[in-house]
């Protein structure tokens, strides 16, 4: 009989979130309203020490919204990684800007200060750093960076809720910063996104940007968006606000074994004063990474996720010309195993036992 298979993310839906749900529909006031006002102020308090939330229907509009409020337009250039999912660069050319790649730093994946200074140019507006796989970015330096060169800072924090570098946590450094609530998120609304936002300007264009450019109905203000969250998707993103600190420790100690027993991988390593959440585990395989990847779902019945295989700068929407050493390497060599509060313990030992099988066996 073969093992149940492993996946790499599963999200975690229970009976309190189908009861949430039930109750805005027995309510009959579905679309945005009070729950998604609810959702908005508890998010506020406990992930970005109450900086300001704006509810959306995804991360990618939240990015998208986020750099319209900020200013952000035609003639513009916002550096970001290439190294990240391509909703990161696709919502700064939505806004008629230009996304220009910078380089990541090995250790963490996340964007290399000295690459980003590189690449600034006058047309330069922002930097957009993304969180990756739930590890903080170097902020103070990247801050350092901006006020020197009169930059923004805005943050793709799409998954790194409860993040924090040096006690600040993620989503309270930056402009703006997005947070994506998609399913396999290290929560979830079903789909959606929050943006969070020290200016009160941003926010209230955020919130006009969202609902069709208006604060009061039919007195619409700008060109906008129907970008809204509804009440169903707030209801369930509200229940899993009351767990996602149980699950955050479940997921640290999940790697922390994982980390401990792997062998002939390069496990993650986590900054001095940071606090990683690992939405994903993501480890280095320098040879063979889809071999070992092919060799744990079809032998073992494991799955696993490569994030990202083709950098953005070298997909066809881009096109880019970047020379991006670190941004290339990772992409041949990065491979993340499941890390997910669901494991059991026994999951957990089969991970172990399965990769450092397929590494040891001349695979890697």
């Amino acid at each position: 009989m073969s093992a149940e298979f492993i996946p790499a993310a599963r999200p975690i839906i229970g009976d309190e979130e189908r009861r949430a749900v039930d109750a805005v529909l027995a309510s009959g006031q579905l679309a945005q309203g009070k729950e998604v006002e609810a959702f908005e102020l508890e998010f506020s308090e406990q992930l970005v020490d109450g900086r300001a939330a704006v509810a959306v229907n995804s991360g990618t509009a939240g990015l998208h919204l986020g750099l319209l409020a900020a200013g952000v337009g035609p003639g513009d250039e916002v550096i970001v990684p290439s190294f990240t999912f391509a909703a990161t660069a696709n919502s700064v050319a939505l806004t008629g800007a230009t996304p220009v790649f910078a380089d990541v730093e090995p250790d963490f994946f996340c964007l290399d200060p000295a690459s980003v200074e590189s690449v600034i140019t006058d047309r330069t507006v922002g930097i957009m750093p993304v969180h990756l796989y739930g590890h903080p970015a170097n902020m103070p330096a990247l801050q350092q960076l901006a006020d020197a060169r009169g930059l923004k800072l805005f943050e793709d924090a799409a998954q790194a809720h409860g993040a924090s570098l040096n006690g600040q946590r993620v989503g309270s450094f930056g402009e703006f910063a997005m947070f994506s609530l998609y399913p396999t998120k290290n929560m979830t609304s079903g789909e959606g996104g929050m943006v969070t936002t020290g200016s009160a300007e941003v926010e209230r264009k955020l919130r006009l940007l969202r609902n069709q450019g208006m604060e009061r109905q039919y007195e619409n203000e700008m060109p906008g968006f129907n970008a809204r969250m509804t009440n169903i998707h707030a209801a369930i993103g509200r229940v899993q606000l009351t767990k996602i600190w149980r699950w955050t420790e479940q997921r640290r100690a999940n790697a922390a074994f994982l980390t401990e027993n792997l062998q002939n991988v390069i496990t993650p390593k986590v900054a001095v004063g940071a606090e990683h959440v690992y939405h994903q585990y993501t480890v280095r395989i320098p040879n063979d990474r889809d071999g070992v990847s092919a060799a744990l779902r079809d032998e073992y019945s494991i799955g696993s996720g490569v994030y990202y295989p083709i950098p953005n700068h070298r997909l066809p929407s881009f096109q880019g010309t970047e020379e991006l050493p670190e941004t290339e390497r990772a992409s041949r060599e990065v491979l993340s195993l499941p890390v997910h509060p669901s494991l059991s313990e026994g999951d957990l030992e089969r991970i172990v036992s399965a990769v450092n099988k397929v590494t040891s066996a001349g695979t890697s």
